[in-house]
């Protein structure tokens, strides 16, 4: 094991190879016949959870947490949970908002009416 952080990538999480996998799960002491379609790690620290989700095509494992995922799907949609986050930690709807540049505030006018600029009462 190369001691490398699974979250240490530049964008987030970096999805793994099966070939390190297979790897970290003999050095476990666990079976790698049958490959397992997931595997949970959890952590008392920070994150607290984090799950590695085999891909469709079987070729490599995304790293998965309840904030980030090393999926295409999450990198092209970056305001909203992938699907793998969805399944395995719920979906939050303050990750699902993307944040907007238009203010929140507003002027209120005369008898609580909303108005885009300041009236005069």
């Amino acid at each position: 094991m190369s001691g490398k952080n699974l979250l240490e990538g530049l964008q987030g999480p970096v999805s793994q190879s099966v070939g390190a996998v297979k790897a970290l799960l003999t050095w476990k002491g666990r079976a790698i016949d049958p490959l397992p379609s997931v595997l949970e790690f959890t952590h008392e620290g920070k994150e607290g959870r984090l799950m590695l989700v085999l891909s469709n095509k079987k070729d490599e494992y995304y790293v998965t947490t309840a904030r980030a995922c090393s999926c295409s799907a999450r990198t092209d949609r970056p305001g909203a949970p992938c699907q793998h986050q969805r399944k395995y930690f719920g979906a939050r709807p303050e990750q699902a908002t993307v944040s907007s540049i238009r203010p929140t505030g507003g002027w209120v006018g005369p008898n609580g009416v909303k108005a885009s600029r300041p009236v005069e009462a």
